[in-house]
């Protein structure tokens, strides 16, 4: 049985607070784009996992897919042992969130495959365990995020009749690196509010308070953002912790001078 796990952006990015567990708690709008992984699991005689496509860095074993798996069998007895293989396509150190896609994609898999019966919410329990956004992957439509990104509520949002560019640099940005200089404050607009206005007011009004501290340290990837609203875009933003910007345009285009050195994607939603 195979799946297809897709990426996602974030649409504004507020950094409110820091958390006692060392965490920190955001306000973030995710929404689905058509960059897609593949996933496949068969019935094995022992728990294996392989990929292909790009290159997963860190040990295999150590994959969220792998984690899930485990955390399903704890509940689960009955479940088999299966063979895990990924294709990777999803750009890895992004923003786009591609590794919780897998796991959750996964959990949403095992869970078809051998009827056991769950959920949505109980499947968002067990993804929530493995990382902060991979909830987000189970029902897999725009969403409200809160606290630590786990905490979601579906918003009316539809960007099907616009046109992304997604510029993805030869560069990877660590989540450490991102918050090195970021001063963690209440967002000044509401999210939810904000993403009602007119998409080309969105530029003044709906920001990724990443983008500060990441671009004092990348200013490519500030030259990256400032290209995409040269090129015609209505609204442009780092994705996540970066390092991919995206741009959002009411006509499709390419960009053939972003090509050169960086991998760009034209989605269509």
């Amino acid at each position: 049985m195979i799946l297809f796990p897709n990426a996602k952006i974030n649409i504004g990015l507020n950094i409110v607070s820091k958390r006692p567990d060392g965490y920190h708690n955001l306000q973030t709008i995710f929404y689905p784009v058509t960059i897609r992984d593949a996933i496949e699991v068969v019935e094995a005689p022992e728990l294996q996992f392989s990929s292909s496509g790009l290159n997963i860095p860190g040990n295999a074993d150590d994959n969220l897919c792998l984690k899930a798996y485990h955390l399903l069998k704890e509940d689960f007895a009955e479940l088999p042992t299966v063979h895990i293989h990924l294709h990777k396509h999803i750009p890895i150190g992004a923003g786009l969130g591609g590794g919780s896609a897998d796991a959750s994609f996964f959990i949403k898999l095992i869970n078809q495959k051998f009827n056991l019966g769950m959920e949505n919410s109980q499947m968002e329990l067990y993804a929530s365990k493995i990382g902060s956004d991979c909830a987000f992957f189970i029902q897999n439509k725009p969403a409200y995020a809160v606290e630590k990104g786990e905490q979601l509520s579906l918003v009316d949002l539809d960007l099907s009749t616009y046109f992304i560019v997604l510029v993805m640099p030869p560069i990877g940005v660590s989540t450490a690196q991102a918050y090195q200089g970021l001063s963690p404050a209440p967002a000044a607009n509401s999210l939810t509010e904000m993403i009602k206005l007119p998409l080309t007011d969105w530029k003044s009004t709906i920001k990724n308070d990443f983008e500060h501290s990441v671009f004092s340290q990348y200013p490519e990837i500030a030259k990256i953002k400032a290209s995409l609203y040269e090129a015609g875009a209505l609204y442009a933003s780092m994705s996540g912790s970066g390092s991919s910007v995206y741009g959002i345009f009411k006509d499709p285009l390419k960009l053939p001078h972003f090509e050169k050195e960086n991998k760009v994607f034209y989605l269509k939603n």
